[in-house]
């Protein structure tokens, strides 16, 4: 029964509190129900602010005035007053600590797991329309007919789980490349022809177009990846871009994206914003020519 810190529960509730997903995985890693106190209600657990003030008076209040130089020396001052706390005969009621937690608590224990708790966070995600999600910069597939669903994704140092209502739908091995794929062919359509209304061909269509050198830097994209899908979150957004600079400006900028190799949104984009798109490229520069006089020209007679 916690407090209703943030790592703990994510939204206090009087009747339903969120739990914290992380902290949640914990409880049920260790077999424990979380159910957090009411706001501003420490009374509703009372035996933990009781046992915090005991020990504060009868361990920390003792050790005050001593100073310790290493943890080691600490933990056993710390130690050696619990044993005595522990073992205090009650007041007003017969035992100890130590004799209610034999009698009581310790028949009740249960064993620990038989593995490590290993340590997850969890985010929402939307999947794109090229069904995978992104983690730290990494795409993971999932199954195509959760393109545009919002998904719970839950990640350790090793592993990636995705969750669509409360059920697993895909999991992958975690890794850290970001901006590269890890698709799993269980997961796509039916020979790559549908996802979400847009198809290589589809896509391909639209660059013809609006010209010749956007179509070759749309082929290129898609051809440069394992699977056309992977490619269609760049292509996307280069049509956006043609709808925010325009048909002819986005032909220019492609022409000079193939120019340079550099066939990807992110070279269109600073492309059009830094306008280089409207000056001519380095090969279509005419060059001004020689004169046939010049007083530094010596000309052939001079090494006679």
């Amino acid at each position: 029964m916690p407090d209703n810190l943030k790592s703990g529960v994510k939204t206090p509730h009087r009747y339903e509190p969120t739990i914290n997903p992380t902290y949640q995985d914990l409880a049920e890693h260790y077999r424990v129900a979380v159910v957090p106190a009411r706001v501003r209600k420490p009374q509703d657990k009372a035996k933990v602010e009781s046992a915090v003030q005991v020990v504060e008076r009868w361990i920390l209040a003792r050790l005050r005035d001593q100073t310790f130089f290493t943890l080691a020396a600490l933990n056993s001052a710390i130690r050696s007053l619990l044993e005595e706390l522990n073992n205090k005969p009650f007041q007003k009621i017969s035992g100890s600590r130590r004799s209610l937690f034999e009698s009581l608590d310790k028949p009740a224990l249960k064993p620990l797991p038989s593995v490590r708790y290993q340590y997850a966070e969890w985010k929402e995600a939307r999947v794109h329309i090229d069904y995978h999600v992104s983690v730290d910069g990494h795409y993971y597939s999932v199954p195509y007919q959760l393109a545009k669903k919002q998904l719970s994704v839950r990640f350790t140092q090793r592993t990636v789980e995705c969750f669509y209502q409360g059920q697993r739908v895909a999991s992958h091995q975690r890794l850290y490349q970001k901006g590269r794929y890890s698709t799993q062919e269980e997961h796509m359509p039916e020979s790559h022809k549908q996802q979400a209304q847009w198809t290589p061909e589809r896509l391909q269509n639209w660059a013809a177009k609006t010209g010749p050198e956007t179509e070759a830097v749309i082929r290129r994209i898609l051809s440069d990846r394992r699977y056309p899908q992977q490619g269609y979150r760049s292509c996307l957004g280069i049509m956006r871009l043609g709808k925010s600079y325009g048909d002819v400006r986005l032909e220019n900028a492609c022409r000079r994206a193939l120019y340079t190799d550099a066939c990807s949104y992110r070279s269109l984009e600073s492309i059009l914003k830094h306008n280089l798109d409207q000056q001519p490229l380095p090969e279509l520069e005419s060059e001004a020519p020689l004169p046939d006089h010049h007083e530094n020209l010596r000309g052939s007679d001079y090494f006679h």
